[in-house]
């Protein structure tokens, strides 16, 4: 069973691309069959017919199984290996492309096929983004919600975009410090070189850190290092398990001299957080208002642990759309959920009579209050609240945004199904509780007036949307 979960190499375009990282895969519930083990590969080609929401192949076996296969794309005809087999379908990956898509690309990343970070290089960038847009209507039609058009697409660079990402530190049996991202669903460590999704500054410091790492007296004790940009400040935040005065020494001098501000989190139980060599200054800007009106510069600090859109550029954009479609008015008060460190209230709050903003994090809160009074902005009244529990609707809003985690809003989109609220924005990072909420709010009557599909994660399957829905007048 060594080889158990093991991807077999492909041979691509004539080359041999590593397909894994020799990982184990678990067992779920007794329904996973590892084949890989026992060599089985599907000698007869087989022809992917689609892309699935997650960006894998689709194709059918010689039995009419379904078989979802890595980095494969429509179209092509492929000889597969399957590594996990399940009662109702297979997971493959190719082990030789006999028909090639003429929407695949080379990958520019050396670590592509082995890190977790990206599934789509493979995909050109315009193809990647019409099938994020096809699978937020698929979402949508699933929930019986219908777009009377196509979403728009706000879009960016294809690549040196992230400005967060967490890298995993590791020390082997010889010692050797390995760094970089983990596998797909796996907790292998893939040693990174290069990353160019990283924002260039980011991508610049992988080097040094490698190297800094192997100069550490303790470097065993270093669980994460979490990289952060802001526009005109770096960080590095290191996780020590156990706190070492050399190493922090040694940390807070390699910070001088990469110009980075280096934070430690340190101890196992209630890890204590500080910046040893200056206070962290961490920001970006946006624009309030919409593009085709006056605008107005605002600055929004934000600290490790807040949530920050990782994409600057599509988060402009994603705030301008929301500014044109809401159409704020002087005598509006607008509630915000979901808000973090103000992404949307600050940019709603100079055009509008009030803003009521509601996070779950009450460090959050703390710093949309100081975004507030660090731009002038009086009108803003945040919150911390349980939103789950507590959707604020008793303060009689005009407009709603909200831009919830992963799981979704399902309570708060109940209630707000019930209400008369003129407008409601929402955000959303996963289509399918996208389209779960939106269900709801469609069967209370609102109906979806503009709809986008945001690239936030180029070179992935994930995706991030918008859609407005619009009480009709009676």
């Amino acid at each position: 069973m060594g080889m158990l979960g093991k991807r077999r190499p492909s041979r691509i375009s004539g080359q041999r691309v590593s397909a894994g990282t020799g990982r184990k895969v678990p067992t779920l519930s007794g329904a996973v069959i590892d084949k890989a083990s026992s060599g089985d590969v599907n000698e007869n080609a087989v022809d992917i017919l689609r892309l699935a929401h997650d960006g894998r192949g689709i194709a059918k076996d010689d039995a009419g199984k379904t078989l979802f296969v890595d980095q494969a794309l429509p179209g092509e005809r492929v000889k597969v290996a399957v590594h996990r087999s399940r009662r109702r379908f297979d997971e493959a990956h190719v082990r030789e492309l006999i028909t090639s898509s003429s929407e695949r690309v080379l990958p520019p990343c050396p670590h592509y096929g082995q890190c977790g970070g990206c599934d789509l290089q493979h995909l050109s960038l315009e193809a990647q983004r019409r099938h994020k847009c096809d699978v937020l209507i698929d979402q949508l039609a699933r929930q019986g919600v219908a777009l009377n058009a196509s979403p728009m697409l706000l879009a960016g660079e294809g690549f040196g975009y992230r400005r967060r990402a967490r890298l995993g530190v590791k020390v082997d049996a010889q010692g050797q410090v390995h760094l970089g991202f983990r596998a797909r669903g796996s907790r292998h460590l893939v040693d990174i070189t290069e990353c160019p999704i990283l924002v260039p500054a980011l991508a610049a410091l992988l080097t040094p850190l490698r190297q800094h790492l192997a100069t550490l007296q303790a470097p065993r004790q270093v669980g994460h290092i979490e990289l952060l940009a802001g526009d005109d400040e770096l960080a590095v935040v290191v996780r020590q398990l156990r706190a070492n005065a050399e190493d922090a020494e040694g940390w807070r001098q390699w910070g001088s001299t990469c110009k980075v501000s280096v934070g430690l989190l340190q101890g196992r139980e209630n890890p204590k957080f500080s910046f040893p060599d200056k206070a962290l200054q961490l920001s970006y800007t946006l624009q309030s208002g919409a593009r085709n009106l006056k605008q107005r510069a605002l600055e929004l600090y934000f600290s490790p642990g807040d949530f920050l859109q990782i994409n600057a550029e599509i988060n402009r954009e994603m705030v301008a759309t929301a500014m044109e479609w809401l159409e704020p008015d002087k005598n509006d008060h607008v509630l915000d959920l979901f808000a973090g460190v103000g992404n949307f209230s600050l940019a709603l709050a100079p055009h509008v009579a009030k803003v009521t903003s509601v996070e779950g994090s009450l460090a959050m809160v703390k710093r949309l209050q100081h975004n507030a009074r660090h731009n002038d902005l009086d009108n803003i009244d945040a919150q911390s609240g349980d939103l789950n529990q507590n959707p604020a609707l008793d303060s009689h809003p005009h407009s709603v945004v909200l831009d919830p985690p992963r799981g979704g809003a399902e309570a708060v989109c109940q209630s707000l199904a019930t209400s008369e609220i003129k407008r409601i924005l929402y955000v959303s990072c996963d289509p399918a509780t996208l389209a779960r909420d939106a269900g709801h709010l469609v069967k209370g009557g609102y109906r979806i007036t503009q709809a986008a599909v945001a690239d936030m994660f180029a070179q992935t399957a994930h995706l991030e949307a918008m859609l407005l829905f619009e009480r009709p007048s009676t």
